[in-house]
Parts: C-alpha cells; sequence; structure tokens
C-alpha cells in the first residue's frame, strides 16, 4: 500500500510511515505559467538581491482567469483530470474505469497582491497569493487555496514560499497544470538568509518546515506497524547558489532533513528509527539565441520525495528477519529526476514549448509489488497572443506511470485547449 505525500494527509500509522506529513498540506502544488508569466508567481525575488529602496509605497493586484478544456484518451484519477499528474494514472487495469473523458474547469485561475514599501532597512516587500485548484481535503475541488504568503526585508525573508532546493525558473511555458514529474516542485514555510554577493551571484540558506511521508508496504495490515508515530526533531535545511549570466545561469542547490518514527506499542517488538533525507539539485536556463529558453534539471537524493514535484513516499521497508527485535527497518527511498524542456517564440503572437521529464524511485523490498516506481511525461504546445493579456493555446501531453515488481504500467495521452486573461494594476510607486 503506498501512501501518498504531504499534501496528502494519510501517511500516519504505519512503520515507516507514520512519518509526519505536518508539512505540506497547503504548501505543495503547482505554478503553471501559461503565457510566460513565470514571474507572475514570484513578485519577490527567489533569489538573493540588493535592496532596492522604491521611491514611493506601492501595491499591486494582480492574476488571471483561465479556462481549460479538453479530452482524456485513457484514464487518470476523475480528481486530476485537468492534469497529467503520472502517479494518478491507473495503478491496475480498470482502477478509472473506460477510457475517453472530456474535462473542463477554471481552477488555475490565480488572485494576487504584491507590496513594497521603502525602509531605513531597505524594501519591505509582502505577497500574498490564491488560487483555486483544491488539493488534500478539497482534492477535486473548485475552491480557493493559498500558495504564497511571504515577507522580505533587506536580506531576509519568511513565510510560505518556493523551497531554496527547487528553481522556479525550470518550469516550462506549459498549460498543463501539475508540471514535469522529475521537478523540484515545492512551497514550504521558512525563513531564509539571502546574503549581499557580487553581480551574477547569488545565494540562499533556508529553514523549512519538516515532512514526510512512508509507505508500510507488504506489512500495511500487522498490527506491530499501528503504533508508529512521527516525529520531527529537526527544521529541513536548504540552500542554493546561482551565476548568473547574459547566457543564461546555472544552480546548485541542496537539502538536508531528518526523519524519525517511534513505537508506541507495548510488545516484544521495538520498530523505532529513524533516517537523514538529502539531495542535491543542479538546475540551468540556457539562451542559445534571442528567441529560445532551454531548461534543464537533474536531482538525485534519498528521502526527498516530499519536495518532488510528484512522488509518493519519502520512506520504505526492507526485512531484517535476523533481528527478532527489529525484523523490519525504515529506509529512505532513493530517487533521481530529470527535467528537459526549450520554450521557443516563434513571433510576438506566436510561441511554442517541446520537452520530457522523468522520475525513478529505487524501491525498497518490502514495498507492496503496486508502489509507484517510475514516471515519464511530455509535451507539445502552440501558444497565441492574439493582443496583450490574452493568450489562447493547444497542448498535447503524454504520461507513464510503471509499478514497482507486478509488470504493470499504464499510459495517458490528452489534449488540452487553454484561454488566459491576466490581469494587474498598480497603486503607488514611483
Amino acid at each position: 500500500m503506498a501512501i501518498t505525500r504531504s499534501n496528502r494527509p494519510a501517511a500516519i500509522g504505519i512503520i515507516v510511515a507514520a512519518l509526519s506529513v505536518a508539512a505540506s498540506s497547503t504548501a505543495l502544488a503547482q505554478d503553471q505559467t501559461p503565457g510566460g508569466d513565470t514571474a507572475a508567481g514570484s513578485a519577490v525575488s527567489t533569489t538573493a538581491t540588493q535592496p532596492q529602496p522604491a521611491a514611493k509605497p506601492s501595491m499591486e493586484i494582480y492574476g488571471f482567469a483561465m479556462l481549460d478544456i479538453g479530452h482524456n484518451f485513457n484514464t487518470i484519477n476523475p480528481n486530476w483530470s485537468d492534469t497529467m499528474r503520472v502517479t494518478r494514472l491507473p495503478s491496475f487495469p480498470g482502477e478509472f474505469g473506460q477510457d475517453n473523458n472530456a474535462f473542463a474547469g477554471v481552477r488555475q485561475s490565480r488572485l494576487g497582491v504584491r507590496t513594497s514599501v521603502p525602509t531605513d532597512l531597505g524594501e519591505l516587500k509582502t505577497q500574498f497569493e490564491f488560487e483555486l485548484f483544491g488539493v488534500g481535503v478539497d482534492e477535486g475541488q473548485t475552491t480557493f487555496r493559498l500558495r504564497h504568503a511571504y515577507g522580505e526585508l533587506g536580506q531576509f525573508g519568511a513565510g510560505q514560499y518556493w523551497s531554496p532546493f527547487m528553481d522556479i525558473d525550470v518550469f516550462p511555458n506549459s498549460l498543463e497544470y501539475w508540471g514535469p514529474t522529475g521537478m523540484v516542485f515545492f512551497r514550504n514555510v521558512q525563513v531564509r538568509w539571502m546574503p549581499s554577493l557580487p553581480e551574477g551571484h547569488s545565494a540562499i540558506l533556508g529553514v523549512e518546515r519538516p515532512g514526510a511521508s512512508g509507505d508500510a508496504g507488504v506489512y500495511a495490515d500487522r498490527v506491530e506497524l499501528q503504533g508508529i508515530k512521527a516525529r520531527t526533531p529537526l527544521p529541513d535545511f536548504s540552500g542554493a547558489y546561482k551565476y548568473a549570466q547574459k547566457w543564461g545561469y546555472v544552480r546548485a542547490a541542496g537539502m538536508l532533513r531528518r526523519i524519525n518514527w517511534d513505537d508506541t506499542l507495548e510488545d516484544a517488538v521495538d520498530l523505532s528509527g529513524d533516517a537523514t533525507g538529502w539531495g542535491v539539485n543542479l538546475s540551468a536556463n540556457f539562451k542559445p539565441s534571442a528567441s529560445d529558453v532551454l531548461r534543464f534539471q537533474y536531482v538525485f537524493g534519498e528521502g526527498i520525495q516530499n519536495y518532488m514535484n510528484d512522488s509518493p513516499v519519502d520512506i520504505g521497508i526492507v526485512n531484517n528477519f535476523g533481528n527478532p527485535v527489529q525484523p523490519i527497518l525504515g529506509k529512505p527511498i532513493p530517487i533521481t529526476g530529470l527535467v528537459l524542456f526549450l520554450d521557443h517564440t516563434w513571433n510576438e503572437r506566436f510561441s511554442s514549448t517541446v520537452g520530457y521529464s522523468r522520475q525513478d524511485n529505487d524501491n525498497l523490498e518490502a514495498q507492496s509489488p503496486s508502489a509507484f516506481r517510475d514516471g515519464q511525461y511530455a509535451l507539445a504546445n502552440l501558444l497565441y497572443y492574439p493582443v496583450k493579456n490574452v493568450m489562447i493555446g493547444a497542448e498535447l501531453q503524454y504520461g507513464r506511470r510503471e509499478n514497482f515488481s507486478d509488470g504493470f504500467k499504464s499510459d495517458g495521452v490528452k489534449i488540452q485547449f487553454s484561454f488566459k486573461y491576466n490581469f494587474s494594476h498598480t497603486i503607488g510607486g514611483q
């Protein structure tokens, strides 16, 4: 039995698993940026910058209304019919019924407010942002959901914002909401320091809210596992360095975390344990011409699935039958992820994106045969901008899910059409 990751409440109660889920419910999610407005979700810079005092306080109200409509040629969990989230593709034949389903929704629509106020310590910047894409207990619904609640003064920032471990500029200019399966993607509650560095260089050091999930695998129904309680004695630690020039940039980020679980049952076995999660995320944007942006990311590590865009669990189980007191052990699951996309601008009216992403989990021996192992994701689109602030697009999407050891795999193919209308109004400033 696989336990869904942090956005999902289910992880507690199983051996390795019960590892808290506290971190993610509201923080996790996608930042789709169709129309090329990656910055729309990041009024506050994701990298270190020198304070740039504004002449006067200002407030911007921004967002967009967006309709997605299309057709799934294969099946996917109905709550995720307007995405290509590969972990939500069928894990066994007939899980979600018959193929060919139409979908339509406005869940990507977004509303946000940014403010800027000059102070004696530099510019004070804040951002509140919401969208309508329900997850967790609101999965499948069109409902308000917090994306950012963040403030920044000088070199310090605090609130819910992009994790320093992720690179939002890797996200392609796509219509599909959830995004590449192999991408590090996590909005988390954090405190961050962005030291002042020479031009072209930037860095972030962050302390983030901890959280993880686990999979009791083939032992999920054992009574001995029902007393496992998660514990997070330390926050997660993250950091990133970025070097930028006219040709683009390269970026390296790291993550280190502690994951504990306690066996609260009084019996003959002690299934308590702990694990260290770690990861390295290498990313870049290259601009071979004025019309092209090549987006790249490669991540590897263990027990970092909680920070991935679409991975199930951080901890799995291995057998340890030689020890009657501790016959099974929890271990962090190794993972690698790849993202490679090209955004091309044909002219002032048309642009396209094409690319591929994948993730590979090195499942542990006692995970269920149907546990998620590998995911693949690809898309190609054509976007049209008839006037400023309006985008109309069509996109062909593909996804594949492969199970751990039962040999099952499922494919998803979808065509999506989207209509997006941006708005923005600034009061004050200058």
